[in-house]
């Protein structure tokens, strides 16, 4: 309800831009070559929405749209296209916020506690092996169970 218009696209920029700036930069090559991976980083909130965030979770669950669209594009050319959607994560960010709130936030998580950057990377580092190659235009959630979906 408070968001300026000014708020919403540089949100949207810096989250769904980007990404389409990062895959246009390589995904020609990676067709040219009759492989590769894209992996991109969303988020559990483009998933199930979070309140006063609207421009972030449009931008991420665009992601997700923007992801299975290029995976159809590349999937005749040995190229997939997936995304990863992680929830809270330990990092500089989350710990730089107030003992209380991270507290409130991992209680909401069924696993009780934050992700670790290696555990997201992990994942993206799965997507991108070549045993994954039959797994593309998905959306792995890796977000302690804070949203599940059939």
């Amino acid at each position: 309800m408070n968001l300026t218009p000014a708020q919403w696209r540089e949100v949207l920029g810096a989250n769904l831009d980007s990404v389409f700036n990062a895959c246009k930069s390589v995904f020609a090559g990676m067709c040219a070559r009759g492989y590769g991976r894209i992996v991109n980083l969303s988020s559990v909130n483009g998933q199930r929405g979070q309140f006063g965030q609207t421009n972030y979770a449009a931008a991420k669950a665009g992601m997700h749209g923007f992801t299975m669209s290029l995976a159809q594009e590349g999937a005749a050319h040995g190229v997939t296209v997936n995304t990863v959607a992680p929830d809270y994560v330990a990092t500089p960010m989350t710990a730089a916020m107030k003992p209380e709130a991270l507290a409130r936030i991992a209680a909401q998580i069924p696993l009780k506690r934050l992700a670790q950057p290696e555990e997201i990377a992990r994942a993206v580092l799965f997507l991108c092996e070549e045993e994954a190659g039959y797994l593309t235009g998905a959306c792995l959630p890796v977000n302690g169970g804070l949203y599940m979906s059939a």
